[in-house]
């Protein structure tokens, strides 16, 4: 799901939800030669440890390149064995924005498999030409270009839906996938979410303005993929926020490592 908004000033404005189906349609929606800053709800890149102990490229595009080059199976046999040799209760390595943004591993492979999720959206970022702050700075050949001549700078940046969700709403559940739990509590919890997103309580110093028909949408949607989109917005639209006040790096800290990346906002 991708939402699409304006920022004006310190208002983000929801223009339109659109769904896509596929990781095909991904790859369509990521060329077209539109200009944007977007927030993706996927880790860009693994822990340092995780790399260095299996003996990975410590350059982030190499090391990209090489985890692409991968089968899942191959994946899920390497950081099992990374896990089976490591103490109970410390058997993940995770990256520095993990604590603060209390994001899951970006080398877990079950309940969430984010690794996968890394393994199939990355590639096609690279794919597409897109600039990733902090990480990576595509071939100007690469970059999409317009009718009219012009070119589309796309930004990408790594966003978290979860924290914003936390932050407003502690442990409270707000969606399931599975329809037999999207139940009222966690109905309120997407009103009260969205309430706080619009009167703009937090961390981002941002507002969401939407229509009557649009609020009314994100609090139907039980499976919650509306809402994480326009968390992501929200994200994207903060990072935003902080390039157009000067910060060439999108609101990412300095100390960023540059080959595990950070979560935007954390």
């Amino acid at each position: 799901m991708v939402a699409w908004g304006q920022l004006r000033g310190c208002v983000v404005v929801l223009a339109r939800l659109e769904p896509l189906y596929s990781l095909s349609e991904f790859s369509h929606f990521l060329a077209r030669p539109t200009a944007w800053v977007g927030g993706f709800d996927l880790p860009f890149g693994l822990p340092r440890e995780l790399v260095q102990t299996l003996g990975w490229p410590q350059s982030w595009l190499v090391c990209m390149h090489h985890y692409a080059s991968l089968s899942r199976d191959d994946i899920r046999a390497a950081f099992s064995a990374f896990c089976h040799a490591r103490p109970p209760g410390a058997k993940f390595a995770h990256r520095a924005c993990d604590g603060p943004a209390g994001s899951s591993p970006s080398m877990k492979w079950v309940n969430p498999p984010v690794a996968f999720m890394l393994h199939a959206g990355v590639p096609r970022l690279l794919e597409a030409g897109v600039v990733l702050p902090g990480l990576h700075e595509p071939d100007p050949a690469a970059t999409a270009v317009n009718a009219d001549g012009t070119t589309a700078r796309r930004v990408a940046l790594e966003a978290y839906p979860g924290l914003l969700a936390r932050e407003s709403l502690g442990r409270r559940s707000y969606k399931s996938d599975d329809r037999a739990k999207q139940t009222h509590d966690r109905l309120i919890a997407r009103k009260d979410l969205l309430h706080a997103l619009e009167i703009g309580q937090t961390r981002l110093g941002l507002r969401l303005k939407l229509t009557h028909a649009q609020r009314d949408a994100l609090v139907e949607d039980g499976s919650g993929d509306s809402l994480d989109a326009v968390l992501c917005l929200m994200q994207a639209a903060w990072g935003q926020r902080q390039f157009t006040q000067g910060d060439a790096r999108y609101g990412l800290p300095l100390y960023m490592d540059p080959l595990e990346g950070w979560i935007l906002s954390a």
